[in-house]
């Protein structure tokens, strides 16, 4: 991801995320990956919530920047794994320094 798409992301994500009923803490990234930091209700699985994010995302990119995966091996923006944690241990400005 450049820059602005990065930013155009974050921007995604962030509203998904308010939709899901979430909360988001913290929202970054690289050209590569991306990184959240998200309070959400109880009753949401993250593999749903993670599913969502990645779709409604990658329809954005999708229609915004169409030749953004010219070339590319997959066809996918995201590949289908992600890696989830929880904050147990540290403080959350531990987390959101990380995340930034």
């Amino acid at each position: 991801m450049t820059p602005e798409i990065l930013d155009e992301m974050k921007t995604t994500l962030k509203e998904t995320a308010v939709k899901l009923g979430c909360t988001p803490l913290e929202i970054n990234g690289e050209a590569d990956h991306v990184h959240l930091l998200l309070r959400f209700p109880a009753d949401s699985s993250v593999s749903s919530i993670v599913n969502s994010l990645k779709t409604v995302s990658s329809r954005m990119i999708r229609k915004n920047h169409p030749d953004i995966l010219h070339g590319g091996r997959t066809g996918l923006f995201w590949s289908r794994s992600y890696f989830a944690a929880t904050a147990g241990g540290v403080t959350l400005e531990v987390l959101k320094t990380y995340v930034e």
